[in-house]
């Protein structure tokens, strides 16, 4: 039989542990509350200058006005968004990082790496999808092709030996030249850079035959006749480059290639940051001022949608996309 002394210390401890669990509750649901006492880091996985980097920072500026804390940006670029991404999935759950997400980092990435090093299901929780760019193909204007028909000719009589840029391995920018193979039989090199800036002016310079780079990144170049642009990848024609047809205008059949862009945070982070996260950038989105400067820089804002909507996205891409990456063959290995 235990002593009373024993059952009261039982007490005792059993009373402390409770004080403790709801000490700590508290501790959490205030930490919630009070958040952001100070300056919220973004990650954009990208190059400084890239049309994501635009996005980011547009609703970064706007971001750190609603909640009352400078957004610092940390671009952190490389091997298709992967690089960041991954750090991104690493960083404490406290609700200080938030990280810019990609369809190239959160799925074509898990195909193209036998250990990505992160399962954006499992490591990241999707905030918002904030929209979509549109995609690019274009050559050196020292190239005398004039078409994608050109390009595709120029990659038969040579098979194997023409080349691609995109800014790394993974993006949306990789599988538009895959993508471009599957659907023409033909043969491209992919030349992977670290970054779009690097991998435009290799396009410029003739180092790679081709390149494919979100509109924004090259409109500049274009305007000024330093590039051309023989299509866009997506189902419509670009608000920015409005004269220049869809892949599927030039007639390659069931041509779609679209870079989504939104937010994720690590996994952990207490729900009502997400959902507070989830409010403010909803409400940027909807900002006709935010909507105007983006879309003319040919970046599309969606609708503000949940984060159970964003989760589905990146599993119905995956389901998409994931059997298309075996299929082709392409590694980033």
């Amino acid at each position: 039989m235990k002593s009373s002394r024993q059952i009261l210390t039982r007490r005792h401890a059993l009373t402390g542990a409770l004080l403790l669990g709801s000490t700590m509750l508290a501790t959490g649901k205030a930490t919630a509350a009070d958040w952001p006492e100070r300056s919220i880091r973004m990650i954009i996985p990208f190059a400084a200058g890239s049309g994501a980097d635009t996005v980011g920072r547009t609703f970064g500026e706007q971001l750190a006005k609603a909640l009352g804390q400078p957004v610092v940006i940390d671009n952190k670029g490389g091997a298709g968004g992967l690089l960041g991404t991954a750090e991104g999935a690493r960083a404490s759950a406290d609700g200080y990082t938030l990280l810019l997400t990609s369809q190239g980092a959160t799925v074509f990435n898990m195909g193209l790496y036998k250990s990505p090093g992160y399962d954006p299901l499992k490591d990241l929780i999707p905030v918002s999808t904030t929209g979509i760019l549109t995609n690019v193909m274009v050559v050196s204007t020292a190239n005398p092709a004039n078409t994608v028909a050109d390009v595709i000719a120029q990659a038969r009589a040579k098979p194997g030996e023409l080349t691609y840029g995109s800014s790394g391995v993974g993006s949306s920018l990789h599988m538009s030249g895959v993508i471009l193979e599957q659907r023409t039989g033909v043969k491209l090199q992919h030349v992977p850079y670290r970054g779009a800036p690097a991998a435009v002016l290799a396009v410029i310079n003739g180092e790679v035959t081709t390149g494919f780079f979100n509109a924004p990144t090259v409109v500049s170049q274009i305007k000024a006749g330093k590039l051309k642009a023989l299509a866009v990848t997506t189902k419509d024609r670009s608000v920015i480059l409005p004269n220049v047809p869809t892949m599927m205008e030039t007639g390659i059949p069931d041509y779609v290639v679209a870079t989504w862009l939104g937010f994720a945070v690590p996994a952990g982070t207490p729900a009502p940051i997400v959902a507070r996260l989830n409010t403010e950038i909803g409400r940027i989105a909807q900002m006709p001022e935010v909507k105007e400067k983006l879309l003319i820089q040919g970046f599309e804002v969606l609708p503000p949608d949940t984060p159970a909507a964003a989760r589905k996205l990146i599993a119905d891409d995956q389901a998409l996309w994931l059997p298309i990456i075996k299929q082709s063959g392409a590694t980033a290995e």
